[in-house]
């Protein structure tokens, strides 16, 4: 129970911090969300606001400036519209004006006789400007019309104040046409504190709504840091789960690079392991040889010691080629390992034969050469036809016929040796290009049977392959067979045959 529970306080500290570093970016992405939906309702709500208060003070304007023309019209007729008789004095004039005009919500009409409160219109209003001196002071005295701002008990004011006078009344008037703009304003106020109500509703949305989707966005990096941690250094073969992809999806993208990058990780330690298994069994054998003689020589035998000598030399010098042959297919599977570049393939072919001719006493054929261009390494295409024609020199007897050509058609380039040997079995060809695999057909090699396996990797690392057509006792040919444009080879892709 105690190292049960030890176990788990270990492994908590492991997984608080990627719950910590994933609840950071799920909560980052959030708060940018809400920010920009915040900033964006704020905006919105106070550009219309601003906008309809406008248009409300427009509209006040605009009402007390009509007033402003039916008092004048009023006065300046000096005719009474409900008698249709002359006006006796300012005081009927004042009275007329508030009565026939029908004030407007939140409008008041207050007519002033030689400064003092006269007359007011009887719609309720938020204050008593008839009692407030000094909106009295302000108005109840002009001489010509005069429009503004008061600051009142119920808040601002916009009024309009007109003089009023007779020439048989010696008495001086005043109307004033008065808003509530405060007042006024109050529905929009309402329609803003709405919109406002709306927005912090529809930011929690927004809020649960982008918990979701960041989520669903994170869930590739919850899936990339469970695999990562799922692999270790014996298994390399998880990869992070991945869905229908839609193009110009950077997480799926982000996912298939990183399986990429663990293909190309998992491809280069198996061929370290491979590397490291192959020169550890292979050497082996030699290494025990040259112990075991060297343990057993007589120095005060000069026989034995020349023997033994020849004999250790002999034994370093094939681990040399060994490990040689070993770091090569190594490499072969690097994408350094070509250095492709435009070729005329006849010119290639004639170089090669010239190459090869001087491998054994046989008879050395030339029998097609490729009038092409192709895009290749010529060194590794080279490498690749002197091991076949080397392995088709130790397979034939002197004066034996070898037979090399090239031919291009379908859009690819094949480089082709023939011998005249005794051919490869059908049990051979299941094996022939494995790695250390020797043919048990014709005389034995004393190579260390990478030769065929080292054609095979240059082949597939130009994207093509390596066939074999032989039937025992009539022979064998060897094709190399690669693009005329090389491209990397397919995850996975096998050669055809083998000797």
């Amino acid at each position: 129970m105690t190292l049960s529970r030890s176990r788990r306080r270990q492994a908590e500290p492991a997984s608080a911090p990627r719950r910590r570093a994933l609840s950071t970016a799920r909560a980052r992405i959030i708060a940018w969300m809400l920010l920009l939906v915040f900033v964006a309702l704020a905006v919105l709500t106070l550009v219309t606001w601003r906008l309809s208060v406008d248009d409300v003070d427009a509209r006040m304007d605009e009402a007390l400036r009509s007033e402003i023309e039916e008092f004048t019209n009023l006065t300046q007729s000096g005719i009474d519209p409900s008698t249709g008789q002359a006006f006796s004095g300012v005081d009927q004039v004042l009275e007329v004006a508030i009565t026939y005009n029908l004030a407007r919500p939140n409008e008041k009409f207050l007519g002033y006789i030689d400064g003092t409160f006269a007359y007011q219109s009887r719609q309720q209003a938020p204050v008593l400007l008839a009692n407030d001196r000094a909106f009295t002071d302000l108005v109840a005295t002009v001489d010509r019309p005069k429009e503004g701002f008061y600051e009142s008990a119920a808040g601002e004011v916009r009024y309009i104040a007109v003089p009023v006078s007779l020439a048989q009344d010696p008495r001086r008037g005043v109307i004033v046409a008065a808003y509530f703009a405060d007042q006024e304003r109050e529905d929009v106020n309402d329609i803003a504190r709405l919109m406002a109500g709306a927005g912090a509703a529809t930011i929690l949305l927004v809020a649960a709504g982008a918990w979701v989707v960041a989520g669903r966005i994170l869930r590739p990096l919850r899936d990339i840091t469970a695999t990562a941690r799922s692999i270790t250094d014996t298994d390399l073969s998880r990869r992070i789960p991945q869905a229908s992809r839609r193009p110009g999806d950077e997480i799926g993208e982000l996912v298939d690079t990183v399986n990429a990058m663990l293909d190309r990780v998992e491809n280069a330690v198996a061929v370290q392991r491979r590397f490291v298994d192959d020169a550890g069994h292979e050497l082996r054998t030699p290494i025990t040889i040259v112990r075991g003689h060297l343990e057993v020589l007589d120095t005060s035998d000069p026989d034995d010691v020349a023997g033994t000598l020849a004999l250790v030399e002999d034994e370093l010098m094939r681990m040399n080629r060994m490990v040689s042959d070993l770091l090569l297919l190594a490499k072969s599977e690097q994408p350094e390992f070509l250095r492709a570049e435009p070729v005329d393939v006849a010119a290639l072919t004639s170089s090669v034969f010239d190459k090869i001719t001087g491998l054994g006493e046989r008879e050395w054929v030339l029998d097609h050469v490729a009038d092409t261009e192709a895009v290749l390494d010529p060194q590794r295409i080279t490498q690749a036809v002197v091991a076949l024609a080397d392995n088709a020199a130790r397979h034939t007897e002197v004066g034996g016929r070898i037979a090399f050509s090239s031919h291009s058609s379908g859009g690819m380039v094949r480089f082709s040796v023939k011998d005249s040997g005794p051919g490869v079995s059908a049990e051979d060809r299941e094996r022939i290009f494995e790695r250390f695999a020797r043919g048990g057909s014709g005389r034995r090699s004393e190579g260390a049977g990478l030769g065929l396996s080292i054609v095979r990797a240059i082949a597939a690392a130009h994207g093509g392959r390596v066939t074999l057509d032989s039937e025992p006792g009539q022979g064998a040919m060897f094709t190399v067979e690669v693009p005329v444009v090389a491209a990397p080879p397919h995850p996975g892709r096998h050669t055809e045959g083998g000797r």
